[in-house]
C-alpha cells in the first residue's frame, strides 16, 4: 500500500538538491516564500515526443520549476531533503513526454505561488489547487483529477465527532482559498438544509498548521483531501478517524489542476504531455498506486471553467 511508504522518486533523473532563483522567464522577482528546490539531473531530451511543442524560453532553460508546498501525501519533504509522493510521480511521468526536467521549487502557502508563477519566478504549480473562472483568468489550468474532501479528527473524541452532522456547527481547519474551503460552503448549505448551524472556517497556511490546530484544540476538524487524510491516519495510527464529505454534502465537484501562467504559454505542450499519460497507462498506474481510482478523470481538460465544462 503505497499511502504507507515513500520512496524516493528521481523526477526524470537522479535527484539532487539545488537553489535555484527564477524560472524559464528569466524573472528574478522575490517570492512570498521560498525555501529550496528539488531538480534532476537527467538532462534534455530534444527526441521528446512533445519537446517541440514547448515555448523557446523553456528549452531555452532546459527545466520546469514548478512551486509547490509541503501537503503529503501528494509532496513529502524527506529527511535527506528529497521530496516525495504523488506530484513527483506525475512530474516523472510528464517529464518523459516533455524532454526537460521539472524543478520543484519548496514555498510555503497558496497565495505564494501564485503570485509567483504571475511574477515569472515560478512555471507551474500543481496543487492540489481547485481551477475557477476567476483563476482561469490569470493562469491556464490542465484539470487531470477531482476531489473528496474529508475531515479529520482526534479519535479519543470519536463520539462526539464521528456522524457527518457533527460537524455542523464545528471548527473546521483548513487551508486558506484550498479546494477545502469551497467544499466546506457545500457541507455548510447541507447543514442549512438539516437546520443546523454552519460549521466556522478556521483558514490557515498549510496542511501542517491545521493537523496542528486539531491537536490544540483551535479547531475541531482538519480538512483535506481523502487522500491526505488516509496518509496522516496511517502515519500515526490511532491518533485520528475522519468522516468523508458524501455526494448529497457536495463532494466530488472540484476540479484540481496544474496551474500555468498564460504568459508562458506553457499550457499546449503540458496538455499534450498529459494526454499522453493518460493513453499510455503512466497516469492510471501512478493513480492506482496511490489509491486515487475514485478521484481519477477519463482525460485531461484545458480550462474547462472558461469553456463551461463541468464534472469529469
Amino acid at each position: 500500500m503505497k499511502l504507507n511508504r515513500f520512496s524516493t522518486v528521481a523526477v526524470a533523473g537522479a535527484v539532487l538538491l539545488a537553489l535555484t532563483s527564477c524560472s524559464a522567464s528569466g524573472s528574478e522577482a522575490e517570492p512570498a516564500a521560498s525555501e529550496g528546490s528539488q531538480s534532476a539531473s537527467g538532462g534534455v531530451n530534444t527526441e521528446a515526443p512533445v519537446y517541440d511543442q514547448l515555448p523557446e524560453a523553456i528549452k531555452s532553460a532546459g527545466v520546469i520549476n514548478i512551486a509547490g508546498d509541503t501537503h503529503p501525501p501528494y509532496r513529502t519533504l524527506e529527511q535527506n531533503g528529497d521530496i516525495t509522493g504523488i506530484d513527483p510521480d506525475i512530474q516523472a511521468a510528464l517529464s518523459e513526454q516533455l524532454g526537460v526536467p521539472f524543478a520543484i521549487q519548496t514555498a510555503s502557502g497558496l497565495d505564494a505561488m501564485l503570485t509567483g508563477m504571475l511574477s515569472g519566478r515560478y512555471d507551474a504549480f500543481n496543487g492540489p489547487v481547485r481551477t475557477t473562472l476567476e483563476r482561469e483568468a490569470d493562469f491556464d489550468a490542465v484539470v487531470w483529477m477531482t476531489t473528496r474532501t474529508s475531515y479529520l479528527y482526534l479519535a479519543e473524541r470519536k463520539d462526539d465527532l464521528d456522524a457527518p452532522e457533527d460537524l455542523c456547527g464545528a471548527r473546521v481547519a483548513g487551508v486558506t482559498g484550498s479546494v477545502t474551503e469551497s467544499q466546506l460552503e457545500r457541507y455548510t448549505e447541507w447543514c442549512s438544509e438539516k437546520g443546523l448551524d454552519a460549521p466556522e472556517f478556521v483558514g490557515l497556511k498549510d496542511t501542517n498548521s491545521t493537523i496542528l490546530a486539531v491537536q490544540s484544540d483551535r479547531a475541531d476538524y482538519a480538512g483535506t483531501t481523502q487522500t491526505a487524510a488516509l496518509d496522516i491516519q496511517s502515519q500515526d495510527e490511532g491518533t485520528f478517524e475522519f468522516l468523508v464529505q458524501s455526494d448529497e454534502q457536495g463532494a466530488g465537484v472540484d476540479q484540481l489542476a496544474m496551474f500555468l501562467p498564460k504568459s508562458n504559454e506553457l499550457a499546449p505542450a503540458m496538455l499534450a504531455a498529459f494526454e499522453a499519460i493518460f493513453e499510455n497507462g503512466e497516469y492510471d498506474r501512478i493513480m492506482s498506486e496511490w489509491e486515487l481510482d475514485d478521484v481519477t478523470v477519463e482525460s485531461p481538460t484545458l480550462n474547462p471553467m472558461t469553456a463551461g465544462e463541468s464534472g469529469k
